[in-house]
């Protein structure tokens, strides 16, 4: 399967000191891009190339997407189980994780991103106040 129009290549993620193999990292580049353009509102898939702010953005979000993803399978155990009614009650940790997770990506996303702007002078993270 090959990946397109990426905001971050291979090549690129292996230079900033990317340690994982092309397959996980085109899986999780996807993952980082479509959270990317969630809080874009699709504006950089317009763009020809990224600027290096987006890169690093990338690079950063495929750690913490990694790192979540691991402790996600981890750690999904159940709190109680009910066989009459049959129900299953898994850990709340896993909620919270998933809170935190999305927390850190948005705070990830602003970092890097607060301070960028389309050519036409469109700040990024831009939501049409």
């Amino acid at each position: 399967m090959e990946f397109k129009n990426q905001y971050l290549t291979y090549a690129e993620y292996v230079e900033l000191g990317g340690t994982l193999d092309e397959t996980p990292f085109n899986i999780l580049e996807l993952e980082a891009q479509k959270n990317v353009d969630k809080y874009t509102f699709g504006r950089l898939k317009k763009l020809e190339e990224q600027i290096n702010e987006v890169k690093v953005c990338i690079y950063e979000l495929i750690g913490i997407i990694n790192t979540y993803k691991s402790y996600e399978k981890q750690n999904k155990s159940i709190s109680s189980e009910n066989i009459d009614g049959y129900s299953i009650s898994y850990n709340q940790v896993i909620e919270n994780v998933s809170k935190s997770k999305i927390n850190e990506i948005k705070g990830i996303i602003k970092t890097y991103l607060a301070d960028c702007y389309l050519e036409n002078g469109t700040p990024y993270l831009y939501v049409g106040v």
